[in-house]
């Protein structure tokens, strides 16, 4: 019979003593899987094979370890092929875990129970397994536009002395090569792992049917807990007419086998923009239309003013404060009339891209008989334990809102298992979270923003670093961009960071991982950084805040 324990560690102060502590578990004769879920929790997840525990050999182990390791307490939270333990006031069921939706919030969840030796069954219905990210998000739109950029910067290269051409020859080529890589990963990355025993599948509408159970056809099927990772999808303005052609979305977007004579995209969010570029370096006369007075609005002034200048030199059409007032469809056309500094436009397009947001997908769960409540954009109500006004069902993904990222949703899944599982109650922390927009250059960051820094009333200094300044922008003659880091005066802490920059996504990690372990900014400016590489310019950045960057030799000193 194998058992789930919970151990209580002592002493853990760091990633290297929670790896020290599973190893030294996994030595144990009975232990069969060992796992510290993060040093911070001081507790290890075991399961344990056979009838009786042996707390002495398990805490040798752990003492064996050193460094002032210790187990200071264990339990017995599940035994899988036997009686619940006593006292739990658990009833057998038919799964621990009920998950409503597939997408990457969904699989994570499962994997994770399954990691702590539960059951789970997976109802999906809509998109296929999977969800937003594999199918109709992240892979297709970040394949399509790394075939755009081959093929603009072919055409496009700044170095003296060498001709190169570049044609797209067959569109419908370049589509079905994503949706092959979308079809791989589909199958590898979420198929593949439904082991039909610890993780169960099904193709069907869910409701709930209660705190712990959901309804399938005439079926109810009970569980422990019920998860809710539904996704979320286009979020559809109420302009007349929009809704009576055939207009596109993210969902239908990589479906297309001619490519756009003229694509007219409203919205400028991340969705709006990669979209824009891609299709229009692939040769679409591209025109964007966003109602607000910038693009990227939440962001900050001076990286919507840079982006919108590197779109514009490419040929698309950017046009802020529009507001659209109507959509006419005709045979093979679209018309747009739009107001703009007081006068109306009429826009005539061959497609029409809607990417104005998102609203969660909430309809008809049952929510209401519960007490379960939804905001106006449809997006599930959870605490940062990622529970609702019932605290046995649970949300995850886009379905709660932001951060709208698959990375966000797959950390989200394993963390309300857990909660869930384990009667946890651990706090989702966002508080150094990178985030990447894939325009070219791209749009990075981590923490506040000058705007958030400003709105909090946050005392705090910049260092804006121009690309013009970073030796592997000048070698690659592509300085189009700027590093800007936000610090504390007082204590030197980072607090924040946004990147505009090719390939700027590559440079956020490290600005996040000194933010979340508080490296003072100086730090960063004393280590070594490969010269000629792009991390070089995080160093820069910060040397900028005591120093003039201008006035140091090649290798910033």
């Amino acid at each position: 019979m194998k058992k789930i324990l919970e151990l209580r560690i002592g002493g853990m102060t760091c990633a290297h003593c929670a790896r020290t502590i599973e190893q030294a578990l996994m030595r144990v004769p009975g232990v069969e899987r060992a796992q510290v879920p993060g040093w911070q929790s001081g507790r290890a997840v075991v399961t344990w094979e056979g009838d009786a525990v042996d707390a002495e050999a398990l805490k040798k182990a752990v003492a064996q370890a050193g460094h002032g390791y210790r187990l200071e307490a264990w339990e017995v939270v599940r035994e899988i092929g036997g009686e619940t333990p006593a006292g739990d006031g658990l009833d057998r069921v038919d799964y621990d875990l009920l998950i409503i939706g597939g997408g990457s919030a969904a699989f994570a969840a499962a994997l994770r129970a399954r990691e702590l030796g539960f059951r789970s069954l997976i109802v999906n219905d809509g998109l296929p397994p999977g969800g937003t990210c594999v199918n109709v998000g992240c892979v297709p739109s970040k394949a399509l536009i790394r075939a755009a950029e081959a093929h603009h910067r072919a055409a496009h290269h700044p170095f003296a002395g060498i001709r190169s051409t570049s044609r797209v020859e067959d569109f419908g080529a370049v589509i079905g090569q994503v949706q092959a890589l979308t079809d791989e990963l589909r199958q590898h990355k979420y198929l593949d792992l439904i082991d039909g025993q610890q993780i169960v599948f099904r193709e069907g509408r869910a409701r709930l049917a209660g705190p712990t159970a959901i309804q399938v056809g005439d079926e109810t099927i009970t569980g422990r807990a019920v998860l809710i990772a539904t996704g979320s999808r286009t979020a559809l303005p109420p302009v007349p007419g929009l809704a009576d052609g055939p207009y596109l979305t993210n969902e239908t977007l990589y479906r297309l086998s001619v490519l756009p004579e003229h694509l007219i995209v409203l919205g400028s969010g991340y969705i709006g923009l990669e979209n824009a570029q891609a299709f229009a370096r692939l040769g679409s006369r591209v025109t964007v239309l966003e109602l607000l007075s910038q693009i990227l609005p939440q962001e900050d002034a001076d990286v919507a003013e840079a982006l919108t200048t590197y779109l514009q030199a490419e040929g698309i059409d950017v046009q802020t404060e529009a507001r659209v007032v109507e959509v006419a469809w005709q045979e093979g056309s679209v018309v747009v009339t739009y107001e703009r500094d007081g006068a109306t436009h009429r826009l005539e397009g061959s497609h029409l891209l809607v990417a104005t947001g998102r609203r969660g997908n909430t309809d008809d769960l049952g929510l209401e008989a519960l007490g379960i409540a939804a905001d106006r954009q449809g997006f599930l109500q959870v605490d940062e334990t990622l529970r609702t006004a019932v605290p046995t069902v649970l949300g995850a993904g886009d379905v709660i809102g932001n951060p709208p990222f698959v990375y966000t949703a797959a950390y989200e899944g394993q963390l309300a298992a857990e909660n869930a599982l384990m009667n946890r109650h651990e706090m989702r922390d966002y508080s150094a979270l990178p985030w990447v927009v894939f325009t070219d250059p791209q749009v990075a960051g981590v923490g506040l923003s000058e705007r958030e820094a400003q709105a909090a009333g946050v005392d705090y200094e910049t260092s804006v670093l121009p690309l013009s300044e970073v030796p592997r922008a000048l070698v690659g003659r592509d300085t189009r961009g700027f590093i800007k880091l936000l610090r504390d005066p007082v204590t030197d802490r980072l607090l924040g960071a946004r990147i505009v920059a090719p390939e700027g996504g590559e440079l956020v990690m490290e600005l996040s991982l000194a933010l979340r372990y508080e490296i003072p900014v100086s730090e960063l400016a004393r280590r070594f950084h490969p010269y000629l590489t792009w991390s070089e310019a995080v160093k820069l950045a910060a040397l900028g805040f005591t120093k003039d960057v201008r006035q140091l030799s090649c290798c910033a000193v």
